[in-house]
């Protein structure tokens, strides 16, 4: 389904001239003119013939878990309503047990950092009988237990179960401490950089817990004034390692419900100064496997614990000149043989390992980047993915042998589709979108990819949309510093080659990252094109570093981050002045986080190229971020000074020449404001005219109320004024 093209093209003489068309205006950006309608919290049943979502009844006003059949679409029930059932709570989400005769019920949640939220949770039969509430505090993280007979959760720093037959709570760890001892709960850089929160399993039989320590004693603490509505400032403390500084302490740890004891895991070889990424029950209740990572990320070893035998053996362990991305992906088979991905070969491929370690086969191969493993249906011994294979802007789904044999294309080569597979992987629903196609949900055949019915097409945004002006977002690849990259350029709907416009580079750039992809809009698109309404071009481009065009494409800058980014937006802009319809003396450059440090970087560095650049919330000096993610690709301060120092815009702010508006939140837990405050104080000593915005108490993504819509306004008032 592709956007009709939005305007009328009348030859009258040699003029032409064009229908009205509805302006894009910064309100419409945030009150739901554009918004996309998707499957909320979408559950396959165990049966694979039916799936869960959690809708809203307006007629009835009232929370439903509604459950339809996969090929015809009929709702066959509502397994849980707040209208039939007034006592359950207003609940935001919820959880089947894996024997789907419980559900777990989130409510009054609260958001603590990126991932990580507390609230109160309760249990409740899926017949709608026997509420319970697990805690009448905010807790983290519940979780049953296999036989959903129990609740593990965390509450201020500690682990705790429920057993709801006797109704009783058990507290199985007793030091947790805040800004101290976490237990099963990961710290902030955990949470942020090895992208999870929960750092406890139950086991296969429900007999044992196994978790994680951190103990953040030794990790300096970072505060935050929160300004409030107070009359004096309060103070947010909380334990942020800074690059080159102390970690957590880690432990891996074992609690035998039976005895009542906890185990402290003991490798055969010892670490220093190491993470325990992932932690992962195998299918044998007695075998835990648990990821640990050196501290320059390297080296990634896959360790199986024994926990009757209290051994441990070494299966697998990777190597790396640069670094190992930690994924997900990690599945065992029943036989205990296991599902692993790696980038050894140069792309990012999926290989089969027996039980040891020994490697069976790899079972994808090619120059390109598997993207998402699905998951395994080992009745058909076939395994499901998404890559890149048919372009790298592009994302589809594929089936495969665990041979690696009878490979087989389920959706379509261009575009980016997303697949959610059935319980017993019958079917999927695949949500598809390009730039031009607003997401499309269709139930698919596994076995070939037909397509069996549209769930959700968003037609209606389809017909909004031919009343605005939208230019077409067009993608190339382009030669920049001897290496091709991905990007894609938005013009106006009424674009006139032998026009000269302004361009507005956007970018974000860090290492992995895409920006150019072909999939339907997000907000920034919008915004770009009203940009575009108004008179702008606006361009977007991939440089070096960023991902799923290999390996070494994405490690290039590796120990030495933000230089070979900044060269290739810098030379872009170079390249894109010398187009007709370019006005090389009118090009800006924007981003946020790591594109912020790059648009100011850019705009310093390239002072002959751009002439603005915005930065939101940017990283200023590698030297204030966390340790894992900056010495991932930096090492330490102490092992690569120039690494840190020679590409940060604090140590050269006399290059500004042009508009440079700087804007960050002062609640950012995640890029401090001491960033921009810093950049700030280095131009101010160079005398050097700048424009800069704090959000007061706003975290990093600056959002909430009206906040977007006055940020956007700035954002664009300083566009009109200076580009």
């Amino acid at each position: 389904m592709k956007i009709k093209s939005l305007y009328l093209l009348l030859s009258i003489s040699s003029t032409a001239l064009f229908a009205q068309h509805k302006e894009i205006t910064l309100e419409s950006l945030w009150n739901g003119t554009f918004r996309t309608r998707g499957i909320p919290s979408l559950h396959s049943m165990n049966d694979g013939k039916r799936y869960a979502t959690y809708n809203y009844n307006r007629s009835e006003q009232s929370i439903n878990i509604d459950v339809y059949d996969y090929l015809t679409g009929t709702k066959s029930e509502t397994v849980l309503s707040t209208f039939n059932n007034p006592d359950l709570p207003n609940f935001t989400n919820y959880t089947f047990s894996s024997d789907e005769s419980k559900l777990l019920l989130a409510s009054e949640m609260e958001s603590i950092y990126r991932r990580s939220s507390k609230g109160v949770f309760y249990v409740v039969n899926t017949d709608g009988t026997d509420l319970t509430i697990i805690s009448d505090k905010k807790i983290q993280e519940p979780t049953f237990s296999p036989d959903a007979s129990k609740v593990a959760y965390g509450f201020e720093n500690n682990l705790f179960i429920l057993d709801l037959k006797t109704q009783t709570t058990q507290q199985i760890t007793f030091d947790g401490e805040i800004n101290a001892i976490i237990n099963g709960i990961t710290d902030w850089v955990y949470e942020e950089e090895f992208s999870f929160v929960r750092a406890f399993e139950w086991n296969a039989d429900g007999s044992q817990i196994a978790y994680i320590k951190f103990d953040e004693r030794q990790v300096p603490e970072f505060s935050m004034d929160i300004y409030g509505s107070t009359l004096y400032p309060q103070q947010q403390r909380f334990k942020y390692p800074k690059a080159g500084e102390a970690n957590s302490l880690v432990s891996l740890h074992v609690f035998h419900l039976k005895t009542n004891e906890t185990q402290d895991v003991q490798l055969s070889q010892g670490y220093e100064d190491f993470y325990i990424p992932r932690i992962k029950w195998t299918n044998k209740a007695t075998i835990l496997s648990a990821q640990y990572m050196n501290r320059h990320q390297n080296q990634l070893d896959l360790w199986m614990i024994d926990t009757a035998k209290k051994s441990s053996h070494l299966v697998l362990s990777e190597h790396d000149a640069a670094y190992i991305d930690v994924t997900f992906d990690l599945t065992y088979l029943k036989d205990n043989s296991f599902i692993w991905t790696s980038e050894k070969d140069g792309f990012n491929h999926v290989y089969h390992y027996n039980e040891s370690g020994t490697l069976q086969r790899p079972i994808t191969s090619g120059s390109w980047d598997v993207t998402t493993l699905y998951g395994i249906d080992e009745q058909s011994k076939t395994l499901y993915y998404q890559s890149v294979e048919t372009g790298s802007i592009n994302r589809a789904v594929w089936s495969i042998g665990l041979n690696g044999k009878n490979k087989t294309l389920l959706t379509s080569s261009s575009g980016t589709s997303n697949a959610t597979f059935s319980a017993d992987f019958t079917y999927f629903i695949n949500n598809y979108s390009d730039a031009n196609t607003p997401p499309i949900y269709t139930l698919n055949s596994s076995k070939d990819g037909k397509e069996l019915r549209t769930i959700r097409d968003n037609g209606n945004l389809l017909e909004r949309l031919e009343d605005f002006g939208l230019g077409n977002k067009e993608f190339e690849t382009m030669m920049v510093n001897n290496h091709e990259v991905n990007m894609y350029m938005i013009k106006p709907a009424d674009f006139n080659p032998a026009k000269s416009y302004p361009l507005l580079m956007y970018q974000y750039s860090g290492p992995g990252s895409q920006n150019v992809a072909n999939q339907w809009n997000s907000s920034n698109d919008y915004w770009h094109q009203m940009l575009a309404q108004q008179g702008y071009i606006v361009a977007c481009i991939d440089g070096i570093g960023t991902g799923y065009k290999g390996a070494a494409f994405k490690k290039a800058t590796y120990l030495n981050l933000v230089q070979f980014e900044t060269e290739d937006q810098i030379e872009a802009a170079r390249l894109l002045g010398q187009r007709d319809y370019i006005d090389a003396s009118r090009i800006g450059i924007w981003g946020w986080s790591f594109g912020g440090h790059i648009s100011t970087n850019s705009l310093l560095k390239g002072n002959d190229v751009f002439t603005m650049a915005i930065a939101v919330a940017p990283v200023t000096s590698w030297r204030f971020y966390d340790t894992i993610y900056t010495e991932r690709y930096l090492r330490t301060p102490q092992e690569n000074p120039d690494g840190y120092d020679n590409n940060s815009p604090l140590n050269y702010p006399e290059l500004l020449k042009g508009s440079f508006l700087l804007v960050h939140g002062s609640g950012d837990d995640n890029v401090h404001v001491q960033n921009s405050t810093r950049m700030a104080a280095a131009l101010i000593a160079e005398n050097k005219p700048f424009d800069w915005a704090i959000y007061p108490d706003f975290d990093h993504g600056i959002y909430g109320g009206k906040t977007r819509l006055h940020l956007y306004s700035k954002l664009t008032k300083f566009i009109k004024s200076n580009l």
